[in-house]
């Protein structure tokens, strides 16, 4: 079974970039190359998809004492303790952090996590993100990740036709959410149900690999299909915080703050009849060590992979030109 997989450290710089792709150097650390004594992630997302069902088995409230127990013995397994283990809070800062999020969970509209074994999913499988990007700075503040030289402004590509893919920003007054509303009741489905875009910024490669997906996603479907729907790309852990109060399953530490995730959109696309080709070319990219996904319903979750930044990086390079 083929199971879709989603802290604070040093501050990036705060200069301020021109939106235009222009080159630099890039100031994050390089990518690190997979390793034979590395976590063998097949059997991490292996042994995941096994301690769902049985956490599944134990969803309802009485079942508490008995969860705490199923994780206790379930996370120490080889193949779970060692992706824990190798990421920022180490293994025991992990555990604990997944004991308190379930303590915690409490179901809303909002959160992505319809109930604790979709938390557990959203939690472990994007512990994976932070395993790899494990000594990348944080973006902390909002004010970093709109004046960070390491991300670009997708405004600025979109209006020269470089973005393959589409996206919205959230209204930023109350006029213009009055409007998304009404728009929203006259034509419910002619976009996906999503809050928008916080912050139109992202890394380089991230945009290369939106647009990579976004030419795959448009050479698979018939020509009607709209175009590849991003949700959300970097975002701070002022921001996460932000979303986690508002009852969002943001956890934390997230991918999204060090700028390598992203969330597209898969349900609006049913009504396409191409949904379940974009999950599977995402499971594809998977399956291929280019990316980590997370099923999070609505929105799947991408993680690039530290191996897959340079080619990304020259592919960003070559497509803009610089």
């Amino acid at each position: 079974m083929r199971v879709p997989s989603r802290s604070p450290g040093q501050q990036p710089g705060t200069a301020v970039a021109s939106a235009a792709p222009v080159r630099r150097l890039p100031t994050s650390p390089p990518a690190r190359r997979s390793t034979p004594g590395e976590p063998d992630l097949a059997a991490y997302r292996a042994a995941v998809a096994e301690l769902l069902v049985e956490v599944g088995a134990l969803a309802d409230a009485p079942s508490t004492a008995a969860r705490q127990v199923l994780l206790d013995q379930r996370l120490r397994e080889p193949a779970i303790a060692a992706v824990l283990d190798a990421t920022p809070q180490g293994f025991v800062g992990a555990r604990e952090t997944l004991l308190l999020e379930m303590a915690r969970y409490q179901p809303n509209a909002r959160s992505s996590a319809a109930d604790l074994t979709a938390l557990v999913r959203i939690y472990l499988l994007s512990r994976i993100d932070v395993m790899w990007w494990r000594d990348a700075p944080t973006f902390a503040t909002d004010a970093q990740v709109n004046g960070s030289v390491d991300l670009v402004d997708l405004e600025w590509l979109r209006r020269r036709g470089l973005l393959g893919f589409r996206y919205q920003e959230q209204p930023a007054s109350v006029l213009g959410r009055s409007l998304r509303a009404v728009r929203r009741q006259l034509l419910p489905d002619a976009t996906p149900r999503t809050a928008g875009l916080m912050f139109r910024r992202a890394r380089r490669e991230v945009v290369a690999l939106l647009n990579d997906v976004a030419r795959e996603f448009a050479l698979a479907t018939p020509p009607a299909t709209p175009p590849l729907w991003v949700t959300s790309l970097a975002r701070s852990a002022e921001h996460q915080y932000r979303l986690r109060r508002l009852g969002y399953a943001a956890m934390v530490p997230s991918g999204h703050c060090l700028g390598y995730a992203a969330d597209v959109e898969l349900a609006w696309f049913r009504r396409f009849g191409v949904r379940d080709t974009l999950a599977g070319l995402l499971l594809a990219r998977q399956d291929a060590g280019e990316i980590n996904v997370v099923d999070e319903g609505q929105a799947w979750h991408l993680c690039l992979a530290p191996t897959a930044r340079r080619r990304l990086r020259r592919a960003y390079e070559a497509e803009m030109a610089v």
